[in-house]
């Protein structure tokens, strides 16, 4: 009873609030009803390889899109829980530039729901990593947050260092496909110390977007060369063109 009492008070101080908006919601971490509304969450048909959402209603694991027809994925198979547009574009902007770092929790239970039942148990999770000076300026790896929290959400073990991007590239932003492949090629492998653990073993990348892919294939390129299992990936949002 009294920390109910407690929990109570501390509610009545701080109110919970809507992850995007900041408007009241009735409980922590949570979507007030408009946001809601404007989460545009992936389900039915989706392509297998890079998650985006295909046109139909039920669900199937064979489906891919023409992108991924024409220029299959090294990744065995990849999901996303939210489309990058509406709330899903600003709860990924607010973890990776607003530092809302407690929008990890939440957008991790997503992420377990897009990727349930197609993980093995002895999957590792490892998150896509940024160079040692961006993350000096960031202070925190975005998703390095989500790739602990989804361990936390799934159960599976994770890595956060291992891999390493040892050459700073540019921003992505703005750059066409063909670009965005080049700025990003030979920019990640794994960490020395640590690549013994993902020697025939299946892993889990986690990213927080997925646009053309090109940062996810440079990391999975860098797990397929040290030997590892199957890769599947998972990101917070999914950036679809408008049609």
């Amino acid at each position: 009873m009294p920390q109910q009492r407690f929990q109570t008070a501390v509610s009545l101080i701080y109110p919970p609030r809507c992850l995007t908006c900041g408007g009241t919601v009735e409980s922590d971490f949570g979507l007030c009803g408009s946001c809601w509304r404007d989460a545009h969450f992936i389900g039915g048909t989706i392509c297998n390889g890079c998650g985006v959402p295909l046109p139909g209603s039920d669900t199937n694991e064979e489906a891919h899109c023409d992108a991924c027809l024409m220029a299959p994925r090294l990744w065995v198979q990849g999901r996303a829980a939210l489309t990058y547009k509406g709330s899903g574009r600003k709860l990924v902007l607010g973890l990776k530039h607003g530092d809302r770092q407690e929008i990890a929790g939440p957008a991790a239970r997503w992420m377990a729901q897009a990727i349930k039942g197609l993980l093995p148990e002895n999957a590792l999770i490892v998150p896509i990593p940024l160079h040692w000076m961006r993350l000096l300026k960031r202070r925190y790896n975005q998703s390095a947050l989500l790739a602990k929290a989804l361990a936390r959400e799934t159960g599976l073990a994770w890595s956060p260092d291992l891999l390493i991007r040892y050459r700073r590239t540019t921003s992505l932003d703005g750059l066409g496909r063909e670009e965005r492949y080049a700025a990003v090629d030979n920019a990640i492998k794994a960490h020395p110390k640590r690549r013994h653990q993902i020697i025939g073993r299946p892993v889990l990348l986690v990213d927080d977007v997925m646009t053309s892919g090109a940062t996810l294939t440079a990391a999975t390129q860098a797990l397929l060369r040290e030997g590892s299992g199957p890769v599947r990936v998972v990101t917070l949002a999914r950036a679809i063109k408008d049609t």
